[in-house]
């Protein structure tokens, strides 16, 4: 059941679309008071924008709320508007009624803010909006939609649901859930864009949403360090079986060497997966003792859930990750000999 009456005039969506949004998810934001707002730790737009955005839409219905990331909040996505507004934590004082989740395969991905406040995870209503397929649900109620290329697009047909026109909170809401819209598209270029995605955007432009500014400092407003990492990442790339497979591996030495850090990471991945030939792509990253994958697949090639769920990780049939507890010289054979086995078709 959704909820579609007394909507605000709409220029591109439907009634049909936002009837996807679920009426209990309507329902929860609307009677909560204090809402904490969570996304995933190493965040990227998707996350960010949709966890602030709902926070923005809470204020706007006359309530308190707080975004939270368990990390920093990467120095790229600086230009999303009131980004500032993000905390390591809840805030001490709120007696919060209600979390929503925002763009997490599972709880876990919150990161450190659950380990700091178990008793609070556990005691307050969660709401859990993702479009991970890998999502097996943890709220009181789960709205889980993997048709939508991003989480900021179902958030999208959910302000309206909730009464609220798209430029409310001076156009931030519309402008931070373009953020996720772009960063989960790759700018409209992946092959999870439906009609409903673009009509999306089209509302979120006419709401005032800046989209080809997003587009540009998203993807062609990179620091000459990450420059620089790119390239020591992208001088270790290798391929087997005809050039299907592709990896490349980033070490820890090279954050010192290029001057770099871990958020200028952001975009390696993508930038591999433009092999013309790769079927399987992976970005290896060292993290400590920990060897984090990223993975890429064609449109029609295999399913990268199914690789990555092997070492425990989960996303989408195109782009999905994993962190495998091993270090970087050990999980690259064992994850390239399960990658080759696909390809095989023997796995």
């Amino acid at each position: 059941m959704s909820a579609t009456l007394g909507l605000p005039d709409l220029n591109t969506l439907t009634a049909r679309d936002v009837a996807d949004v679920p009426a209990e998810v309507v329902k929860h934001i609307k009677s909560a008071r204090n809402v904490l707002t969570v996304c995933h730790q190493n965040p990227e737009a998707d996350a960010l924008g949709s966890a602030l955005a709902v926070a923005l839409a809470v204020e706007e219905l006359g309530g308190r709320a707080t975004p939270v990331c368990s990390d920093l909040v990467p120095p790229m996505y600086g230009f999303m508007p009131r980004i500032e507004r993000f905390r390591q934590d809840p805030e001490p004082e709120v007696d919060y009624d209600l979390i929503v989740v925002g763009d997490c395969g599972d709880l876990a991905r919150v990161g450190t803010v659950l380990a700091r406040h178990p008793e609070l995870f556990a005691r307050v209503p969660i709401v859990d909006i993702d479009h991970h397929v890998s999502n097996s649900g943890f709220g009181v109620f789960d709205w889980i939609d993997p048709s939508a290329a991003a989480t900021c697009e179902m958030e999208t047909l959910l302000m309206p649901a909730l009464g609220l026109s798209l430029d409310a909170a001076d156009g931030a809401i519309a402008a931070n859930l373009m953020a996720g819209v772009v960063i989960d598209t790759a700018n409209f270029q992946h092959p999870n864009v439906t009609p409903r995605t673009l009509r999306v955007a089209a509302e979120l432009v006419a709401a005032g949403a800046p989209l080809s500014e997003t587009a540009r400092l998203i993807y062609r407003n990179k620091p000459n360090r990450q420059l620089k990492l790119f390239g020591l990442v992208l001088s270790r790339l290798e391929e087997d079986l005809d050039g299907r497979l592709v990896w490349a591996s980033l070490q820890e030495a090279d954050y010192a060497l290029a001057g770099a850090t871990v958020a200028d990471t952001e975009g390696l991945s993508d930038l591999l997966s433009q092999s013309a030939t790769g079927e399987i792509v992976i970005m290896f990253r060292q993290n400590a003792s920990l060897t984090k994958i990223s993975v890429r697949t064609r449109p029609g090639g295999p399913d990268a859930t199914v690789l990555t769920g092997r070492f425990g990780g989960g996303g989408h049939a195109r782009a999905s990750g994993a962190s495998i507890d091993l270090p970087l010289d050990k999980a690259i054979p064992e994850v390239l000999a399960a990658a080759r086995a696909m390809l095989d078709g023997g796995g």
